[in-house]
């Protein structure tokens, strides 16, 4: 088993962009806490059997999401790693990351977290330019940005922050300027994000109504190249689509959902894996908490095809570095997949899009981008 990720459902004030599940409204967040508790207890025996080494039932990361976690108190976040502990084998030294924004990461705030067992901070920085936070309703402001950065180098080696590339109105030397600012303060892991535009978020209506110009794809194109060169440049590695780390700075929380190994989802809306089914809670805080109070787990399962598994090894194999293993297609899924997946990727071949060494297939720098919509491309449709 890899991990174990608490979603914690609240927020400060809503993002334009987002579209997680969240709540603004922190009347329940003492029970949430209680209830997350709860269910990680209810759930301690769901990866009982071992593998041949004995080690499948290891927690190796733990990873507080969200919303915005960082609204926790620290003794709430302890109380809950406590938890973890006491229902769970933790290796000895797990990777324990917090999501954090800035407005939440006063010195002292920082300082505190430094003394908890967290070892790793990811902060939701996005833009270090006062429009881009205000069109997207961030809850911080530049200065706020910067000062948490100056004070969590101080106390934390293992940091990453998120960026939003793509957003209207941003030049490339705009762009450029953000990145440069990250690297000033010599954070080893950078996520970055193309800014989307999802359904029924405030962004969506926006856009509509003429208030922010849509987000165009060329201009995102031309700042992931941007990200790309000027992060290798720099000593950084390109090892998932939107992550870049320096070495042994990789995610180990995330590396383990793109690897395909197991981890249990707590709290609403989050999601769970256990090699052969997916799992995901209810998304509304108040029917997840009288699910909890009734002794009852409110997610439902999917049971994966071979198909539905295919594909997700497609899917995050090719935004990898670790890409797609041929003989692993034949080996997993059966000759027919291999021939149906050398079949449809010719194109992507012929394009320069994707290529093939030593029988694993990647991306090439031009496809990079593209991952996604190659992958759709591939995917094996025919139900088993």
């Amino acid at each position: 088993m890899s991990g174990i990720y608490i979603h914690i459902p609240f927020c400060k004030q809503a993002c334009n962009y987002c579209d997680f599940h969240f709540s603004t409204s922190m009347k329940k967040k003492d029970d949430m806490v209680l209830a997350i508790a709860k269910e990680i207890a209810m759930r301690k025996n769901e990866f009982e059997l071992l593998d041949s080494t004995g080690n499948d039932n290891q927690i190796e990361t733990i990873y507080f999401g969200g919303g915005t976690p960082s609204v926790l108190t620290n003794d709430e976040i302890n109380f809950l790693i406590s938890e973890v502990y006491k229902n769970y084998n933790v290796v000895e030294n797990p990777e324990i990351t917090l999501e954090a924004n800035p407005d939440d990461l006063s010195a002292e705030r920082i300082f505190e977290l430094s003394k908890s067992q967290i070892n790793r901070l990811s902060i939701g920085i996005q833009s270090f330019f006062e429009d881009d936070l205000k069109m997207m309703n961030r809850a911080h402001n530049s200065v706020e940005a910067k000062k948490c950065l100056e004070e969590a180098t101080k106390y934390f080696d293992n940091i990453s922050l998120d960026l939003i590339y793509g957003v209207p109105g941003m030049s490339n030397e705009k762009w450029k300027h953000n990145i440069e600012t990250a690297l000033s303060f010599g954070i080893p892991h950078i996520s970055s994000y193309a800014l989307t535009v999802e359904p029924k978020t405030a962004l969506s209506k926006l856009i509509q109504t003429g208030k922010v110009a849509k987000p165009n794809d060329e201009v995102a194109s031309a700042h992931f190249m941007i990200l790309v060169e000027t992060l290798e440049a720099n000593g950084f590695i390109h090892y998932e689509l939107s992550n870049f780390g320096k070495e042994n700075y990789f995610s180990k929380n995330n590396s383990a959902y793109w690897l395909g190994k197991k981890y249990i989802g707590v709290g609403p809306s989050a999601h769970s894996y256990d090699g052969v089914s997916r799992s995901w809670n209810i998304s509304n805080n108040s029917l997840y908490l009288k699910s909890i109070q009734d002794n009852q787990l409110p997610n439902e399962v999917e049971v994966l095809s071979v198909s539905d598994r295919y594909n997700e090894y497609i899917m995050t194999g090719l935004r990898t570095i670790w890409g797609v293993s041929l003989d692993r297609i034949e080996n997993e899924f059966g000759t027919d997949y291999l021939v149906y997946l050398k079949k449809q990727v010719e194109k992507f071949l012929n394009d320069e899009l994707v290529y093939i060494e030593n029988n694993i297939l990647r991306p090439t720098a031009k496809g990079k981008f593209l991952t996604d919509g190659i992958a759709s491309d591939l995917f094996y449709l025919n139900s088993d």
